[in-house]
């Protein structure tokens, strides 16, 4: 499975390392803890990012990569239905977090398949560095990545 991730140029060198995780928190973890969010496609990891720039990012500097996740990776799956009803709202609910955590505290599976607020139909994955099956994961160059300017309007 080909997962995707763009982050600002500056961090292309550890754009897999979920270093960003220990010092700042996010839906499905919290902070001070090293996890890596990617999304099934290139477009839902724009959307992804965007929702978090203004209009004075306009001019960052990105890039993309994917990571290739090997069949014999297991992934969990945190469904929908099992979700509090306000799981996409922002600040994020606190019991999103709490499922990302039990989940790197537990080190059982190496990927966390979640769904997206940004679209609910589409689906992040969340990557443990920690997890020994992490080595198994291909992960290719970071390369330059752009929005259409038309998107800051």
């Amino acid at each position: 499975m080909i997962v995707h991730r763009i982050c600002k140029a500056t961090y292309a060198g550890e754009i897999f390392s979920g270093n960003g995780g220990l010092t700042a928190g996010g839906r499905w973890h919290s902070k001070g803890r090293r996890v890596v969010y990617t999304a099934q496609t290139l477009s839902l990891a724009a959307f992804e990012l965007f929702v978090h720039l203004g209009r004075h990012d306009m001019k960052i500097e990105l890039v993309c990569a994917r990571a290739d996740i090997p069949d014999s990776v297991a992934i969990e799956t945190v469904e929908r239905n099992r979700l509090p009803s306000n799981w996409n709202e922002l600040p994020p609910n606190p019991a999103t977090a709490a499922i990302g955590d039990r989940w790197l505290a537990d080190s059982g599976v190496a990927v966390l398949k979640v769904p997206a607020a940004v679209i609910p139909d589409e689906y992040n994955y969340l990557l443990n560095p920690e997890h020994r099956q992490f080595t198994t994961i291909s992960f290719a160059k970071p390369q330059r990545f752009t929005l259409d300017p038309r998107l800051w309007n």
